[in-house]
């Protein structure tokens, strides 16, 4: 569950600990609403997360479209280019 802290000016170190402590995001929020979401970590893995299933579906697509080719055929070819 994301953690919601509310002021930053006067918690910054306290927020950028709990932030480097926790793989979750931090909700910083300004007169209530949200304002900014800290923790680069949580950030990152979501990214990854996000790219993963990108390259999982062109996979899929690949597989529908029947553009695949067995793996070792798939070395052979990048070994020759190198």
């Amino acid at each position: 569950m994301p953690s919601i802290r509310p002021d930053l000016r006067n918690n910054y170190r306290e927020i950028l600990e709990l932030c480097d402590n926790y793989n979750e995001p931090v909700f910083i929020t300004k007169n209530g609403q949200g304002e900014a979401v800290m923790g680069i970590n949580s950030y990152e893995k979501l990214v990854g997360k996000f790219e993963l299933h990108q390259l999982i579906n062109i996979g899929n697509i690949a597989l529908e479209k029947k553009k695949v080719r067995p793996f070792n055929e798939a070395m052979d070819d990048l070994e020759k280019n190198l």
